[in-house]
């Protein structure tokens, strides 16, 4: 899903790094001076983030000519002409350090995102967090939808999320749920996470939409699966890795939730060379 709102993220990236001018480029270039140049993948991955990388140059200068040979969610391949700029230097100089960076990183998190979504096989479906980098959470979680995955909450707002600080200050998951349900009437849908199976089955009798698994082995989770037995969705969680997710995929749960995807994730690599 293409978030509607994205604009001002780049906006005040350009200012960041523009503040008062480009001191190197003004030297050098006359105003007017054109120049054309090509965006270039530097290894194999999932594309994501063209669109940020395009608008990057147009908020900067709508001159700016951005033609691209890829759309977003296409995989890649090392040294792939990915799009073509062309514009006055100063204009393709400034905007291009926001537009690669964006585009790196909402790459990155596409590219990790597919690998989980392929060793975990379709057996269950792939999710990102709340731990998104500040104030890129749209750009973060548009990414993972590029790559295959799906968003998780997007907030505090929009699910309620039962953690184990909220259990234990509530006085138990029942209590939590029930103070919930005065609260909001249920009309947003409510998440208990659980470590262990007892706290499953307390989980099971109370009016919830999807119980989380936090930091259970694949052995326990497969039985809190039987004990299910269908009846709500299982969400795993908790240190969630490329080596883990398909065994973790075998256990029968319905989503697996991975910080990683967007906490530490690696930038894919593109330049950026005028021709």
């Amino acid at each position: 899903m293409k978030p509607v709102k994205y604009r001002h993220i780049i906006a005040s990236a350009l200012l960041e790094d523009i503040q008062t001018g480009d001191l190197t480029s003004e030297a050098i270039f006359d105003t007017q001076q054109l120049c054309e140049a090509k965006l270039i993948a530097k290894q194999d991955g999932v594309i994501a983030g063209l669109e940020v990388f395009r608008e990057s140059f147009l908020l900067f200068d709508s001159n700016v000519e951005v033609t691209l040979n890829h759309n977003d969610g296409d995989h890649c391949k090392n040294r792939d002409v990915i799009a073509r700029i062309k514009g006055r230097v100063l204009s393709v100089l400034g905007a291009e350090r926001v537009a690669l960076n964006l585009l790196q990183r909402m790459s990155g998190i596409a590219t990790l995102t597919n690998q989980f979504v392929q060793l975990a096989q379709g057996k269950c479906k792939i999710l990102d967090t709340r731990k998104t980098a500040p104030n890129l959470r749209v750009l973060d979680k548009w990414a993972v939808e590029l790559g295959g995955g799906m968003n998780h909450r997007h907030g505090l707002y929009d699910m309620a999320m039962l953690k184990e600080n909220h259990i234990k200050a509530a006085g138990g998951i029942t209590q939590a749920v029930d103070k919930l349900l005065a609260y909001d009437n249920h009309q947003r849908p409510i998440e208990v996470e659980v470590t262990n199976l007892d706290e499953l089955r307390e989980a099971l009798q109370c009016p919830v939409d999807r119980i989380m698994l936090d930091n259970m082995d694949n052995t326990t989770m497969a039985e809190a699966v039987k004990i299910t037995a269908g009846k709500i969705d299982l969400e795993a969680s908790g240190n969630v890795n490329l080596d883990t997710i398909e065994g973790i995929s075998l256990t029968g749960v319905d989503y697996v939730s991975i910080g990683a995807l967007t906490h530490s994730v690696k930038a894919m690599d593109y330049s950026l060379l005028v021709v």
